[in-house]
């Protein structure tokens, strides 16, 4: 057993994302927070909110997955690697081609849309 899950990075705040996908560069902002020592989260973008599920966190590496509506109905799961306040990693939707993804946490916890 691996003892690397208590020696996560701390990964709460507010995240700005670019999601370089086969139809653009999309933007969403993804929402960390710990409640009751769990992980929860939601992402948000073009008006919707959605969700996190399944939110992992071992080390630097942290997963997730969510459903989106637009600009398709796609369930996207992201793995990505954190480092200090950046992101970057991957976001697949089934048997799509994986998507690359950076994002850069917010100093200020505000949420604006894109």
């Amino acid at each position: 057993m691996s003892v690397e899950s208590n020696m996560s990075v701390e990964v709460e705040g507010v995240w700005d994302l670019s999601i370089s996908t086969p139809i653009g560069r999309i933007k969403a902002v993804v929402e960390l927070s710990r409640e009751a020592g769990d992980l929860t989260g939601s992402a948000h973008r073009s008006g919707e909110e959605v969700p996190l599920a399944d939110i992992a966190l071992g080390g630097d590496r942290l997963a997730w997955k969510q459903a989106i509506t637009k600009p398709l109905r796609l369930n996207l799961a992201f793995a990505v690697t954190v480092d200090g306040d950046t992101l970057t990693g991957t976001s697949k939707a089934g048997r799509l081609p994986a998507s690359k993804v950076t994002g850069r946490r917010r100093t200020v916890h505000a949420v604006t849309e894109h």
